[in-house]
């Protein structure tokens, strides 16, 4: 059973997610399963991606926690299975890690980063045995992030535009096309051909996009924000303003974020 003397150590959370899904513990945990976990272990990485962008360390912090204990309950649940337990999770990463480091844990010698993460390319084709470099990416990632994350893949491989500016005629081409496109499933297909090919301009130019868009609807966000409390202090109605109105306004709000 953990105690004051050791919170701050794994085993204790360890003993602590065991004590809640044991007799006696919490009705709650206890009637978990992997599959019902699936929502608050996509939120917790949620939080702690906003904890990142809002330089806030003390939220970050306790929202690692969280995570962390997702990932211990998790583990947990397939001990209780006999499938594997959490001393499998850690001896898996830890093996993985030192066998795709061998320049920091073996003989081998790296000059940089590009060349760690070619030889990081090269171990994990080797352990793929065979299966596509595009395997194991999970299908249920956000569609632009998934994108980039395929494009860096097969970047890593020489299927890659010599330069960034072939990438950005094509994406002219695909502008061209989309009004072109004779109906609504063409418009569809043209769109994504549009954000796949903006997914690998920003790889290129070392953006995430998911990071980027993310950012931008947080900066729309709190531009209408301002936008709201403007109307709301000059006894302004939003839905009674023109366009021009409120882009006036909305470029208020722009120069109020700058200022």
């Amino acid at each position: 059973m953990s105690t004051e003397k050791n919170l701050n150590s794994f085993a204790a959370l360890v003993d602590t997610i065991a004590k809640l899904r044991g007799p006696g513990g919490c009705p709650w945990d206890q009637k978990q399963t992997h599959l019902s976990l699936k929502p608050s272990l996509v939120e917790e990485c949620y939080e702690v991606i906003e904890a990142v962008d809002q330089g806030d360390n003390q939220k970050l912090c306790e929202e690692l926690g969280d995570l962390l204990m997702q990932i211990v309950l998790h583990a947990q649940l397939a001990g209780e299975s006999g499938v594997f337990d959490i001393g499998d999770v850690l001896q898996g990463i830890n093996t993985k890690l030192i066998r795709r480091h061998p320049h920091v844990f073996g003989e081998a010698k790296r000059k940089d980063a590009q060349e760690v993460a070619a030889n990081w390319e090269v171990l994990k084709q080797e352990e793929r045995k065979g299966a596509s470099i595009l395997s194991g990416l999970p299908k249920g990632m956000p569609a632009l992030a998934y994108s980039q994350v395929i494009q860096h893949r097969v970047a890593r491989v020489g299927f890659d535009w010599q330069e960034v500016a072939g990438i950005i005629d094509k994406l002219a081409e695909e502008v061209n096309e989309l009004q072109q496109a004779p109906d609504h499933q063409a418009r569809v297909q043209e769109f994504g051909d549009i954000l796949f090919t903006l997914a690998n301009i920003a790889r290129r130019e070392d953006v995430d996009l998911e990071e980027a868009l993310r950012l931008a609807n947080g900066r729309f966000y709190h531009r209408f924000r301002y936008l709201e409390e403007v109307c709301r202090r000059r006894a302004l109605t939003i839905n009674s303003l023109s366009f021009e109105e409120l882009n006036t306004l909305w470029e208020e709000a722009k120069q109020e974020e700058r200022t």
